[in-house]
């Protein structure tokens, strides 16, 4: 099989995949962040495999094809901010410790995700040839982050300074529920946490979706295909290694 063949077949797999992914979840409130995210590893594995296949053979691939398959593997991540903007509604406190993620996956998290500024350091491994103007506005955008990332650190701080008040962990831990004794004050108090929990996420979410497609935008389509493939490969191995010490420990 030729390589356009090959191409064309990956992206009726996954243009599938997709269909039926956004089919079963046209009502996002009827499936669990946990059974999204079962479906959306599968596809990312099989976009892996088009990304590495893509990246040993970037030089004699036309560029249009490179550029599709950068647009449709962002695409692919941003499904999953959407899908877990939803469960941030639902509840937010259970992305700081996910139980989908294994424990060895959780210490790398940073604020419900992984910090941004680990991009930076992907880009530099994975890509060799960056000119001067591209390293120019790569560094641009690394102290643009670190900003960042420390003004999401001071928000973060703040919110758990008003987390440690004992009422409230408890409430956190009940959901928001009250129980007798309990007053409204209570609620509002919980209620105020959380709408500032989620705004933290959803910044911090921001922030990674805006560094990477920034990074992509600095790069030609073959060198993004390289960081695209570093930077999922990276998030495979994590996962496949935290599984495998979970294994590990039940046995």
């Amino acid at each position: 099989m030729s390589h356009n063949q090959q191409q064309r077949q990956q992206e009726r797999q996954n243009s599938s995949d997709e269909d039926n992914n956004r089919r079963r979840e046209g009502n996002t409130d009827e499936i669990s962040f946990e059974q999204f995210l079962d479906g959306w590893l599968a596809r990312q594995q099989r976009y892996l495999a088009e990304l590495i296949h893509t990246n040993a053979n970037a030089k004699e691939i036309p560029e249009e094809e490179l550029k599709s398959l950068i647009s449709r593997v962002l695409g692919h991540y941003q499904q999953y901010y959407e899908a877990k903007s939803t469960a941030s509604r639902r509840d937010v406190f259970v992305l700081f410790s996910p139980p989908w993620f294994s424990t060895y996956e959780r210490t790398f998290l940073w604020i419900a995700g992984f910090k941004p500024g680990l991009l930076l350091r992907i880009l530099n491994k994975a890509v060799k040839d960056l000119t001067e103007d591209q390293s120019i506005r790569v560094r641009r955008i690394d102290t643009e982050t670190k900003v960042a990332e420390r003004e999401l650190n001071q928000e973060m701080a703040a919110i758990q300074e008003r987390v440690v008040s004992p009422g409230l962990v408890d409430l956190a831990r009940r959901g928001g529920r009250l129980i007798d004794g309990e007053t409204l004050d209570r609620d509002s108090e919980f209620q105020s946490l959380k709408e500032a929990m989620e705004a933290v996420v959803v910044a911090a979410d921001y922030l990674r979706v805006t560094v990477t497609r920034k990074l992509v935008e600095v790069l030609n389509p073959a060198q993004a295909i390289s960081f695209l493939t570093a930077a999922t490969q990276l998030q495979v191995r994590i996962r496949v290694w935290g599984s495998q010490m979970e294994r590990r420990r039940t046995n």
